[in-house]
């Protein structure tokens, strides 16, 4: 705990942090360019910032705090789909047996500060019990980080003969008073291991149900048949959704379920760490293949997902160790690779994927009345998408955690694993 303590109090050091709007003064960001989030530009404009919430777009706000002219600004970026407690231990793999409490609080705390580093003010972290602890800390200002939303504990399909309607029912309600933001419901094998359902209709239908009941949004880790019987359950978001067939995406469309598919840069992670992983579960030669193979599948998924009428694409990225902090790679691959148009990339990473987790009224869109996330980046991403690499102003709330000088990023610089 001392490491840690420590490292907090280097980084409290070295932040370049403004409380002023949301303890005195208005703050007052001078733009020469805004893209608002919803799809439209605004020109020559100023952003007046009052509790950390934006109190209106005033051409003529004096005086001005942040001169970021020059810059593109926008609403801070939302992830629907990662995972800040995975980490590579001290060893350099994951899941390093030897490594020790502090060790590990340490890894998720850096994995929360490069996420916020790179422009992604809110994320969803669902997988681990301990995402519940890391809300509570990023909330109060202990660790620096995006606001967070989890599920804790998600449930684990196991078969069609295991669990019991009434069982699943009894593990929705305990996620809730656990204080779970959202359901999280593996109704699927990971595709290392072939994708298959581990859930019937039946057992489906109790999660969804009972969670929409308790007024609780459900995230389901689908492929195959698992993407209908989802939709059909009345679940909130399928996510990943490989080898969904035309007709399972029109059938989300039509019951309005958002999909949050990946364009690459999970799979290209898991690539680049490979030897990380290795040896890891499911983790094996055989599975590494499977996500090699998984990559053009997913394009071609995008790119049906984008030809049908209605269906609300979500950003996501299911970030996982070595991808925290490079969650903009999937915007670029969505562009590059799969020929998504620049703006409606940055529409689902801000206002749709804001929707998507019932917070439109309050994050996701610069516009009066909603919290202060407000990012700059160096370059013009609607005329070159890698720009969203370039971050250099993060507001997280009205309170400034990043203000860098221009040009201190390299142009298109990524962010290696």
């Amino acid at each position: 705990m001392r490491l840690l303590k420590l490292f907090l109090l280097m980084l409290a050091m070295l932040l370049p942090v403004s409380r002023t709007g949301a303890q005195g003064k208005p703050i007052v960001i001078a733009a020469s360019t805004i893209l608002d989030g919803k799809g439209d530009v605004l020109h020559n404009t100023r952003i007046v910032i009052e509790g950390g919430k934006i109190s209106r777009i005033d051409p003529e706000a004096e005086p001005v705090t942040y001169d970021l002219r020059g810059l593109t600004i926008l609403p801070g970026f939302i992830d629907a789909h990662v995972h800040l407690t995975y980490h590579f231990g001290p060893n350099g793999h994951f899941q390093d047996p030897k490594e020790t409490r502090a060790q590990a609080e340490l890894a998720v705390a850096s994995n929360a500060w490069v996420t916020l580093m790179n422009g992604f003010t809110t994320v969803q972290s669902v997988g681990s019990s301990a995402d519940i602890d890391v809300r509570e800390a990023t909330a109060k200002g202990t660790i620096p980080g995006p606001r967070i939303l989890t599920s804790g504990r998600p449930f684990f399909g196991r078969g069609p003969q295991t669990d019991t309607p009434d069982q699943i029912r009894d593990f929705i309600r305990q996620a809730k008073k656990q204080g779970a933001d959202l359901i999280k419901i593996f109704a699927s094998k990971s595709i290392r291991d072939g994708g298959n359902p581990t859930l019937s209709q039946e057992q489906l239908d109790a999660a969804c149900g009972e969670a929409k009941k308790l007024r609780l949004r459900t995230l389901v880790h689908a492929y195959r048949a698992s993407v209908r019987m989802a939709t059909l359950a009345g679940c909130t978001e399928v996510e990943h959704g490989t080898y969904a067939t035309p007709d399972d995406l029109k059938l989300m469309a039509e019951h309005g379920t958002y999909f949050d598919p990946q364009a690459g840069l999970v799979d290209e992670n898991y690539l680049q760490n490979k030897a990380r992983y290795l040896g890891v579960e499911n983790y094996t030669e055989e599975g590494f293949k499977a996500e090699e193979d998984t990559i053009p599948l997913d394009h071609e998924l995008f790119r049906q997902a984008m030809a049908t009428k209605g269906l609300k694409i979500v950003f996501g990225t299911d970030a996982v160790a070595g991808a925290h902090g490079r969650n903009a790679e999937e915007i670029i691959d969505r562009v590059r690779d799969c020929g998504q148009n620049p703006m409606d990339a940055l529409v689902s990473v801000t206002s749709l994927t804001a929707e998507s987790m019932g917070l439109q009224d309050q994050i996701g869109s610069i516009t009066t009345g909603l919290q202060a996330d407000i990012i700059a980046i160096e370059g013009d991403p609607l005329k070159e998408i890698t720009a969203v690499r370039n971050v250099v102003f993060v507001m997280k709330g009205g309170i400034v955690y990043k203000n860098v000088a221009r040009g201190a990023i390299p142009r298109y610089a990524g962010v290696e694993p």
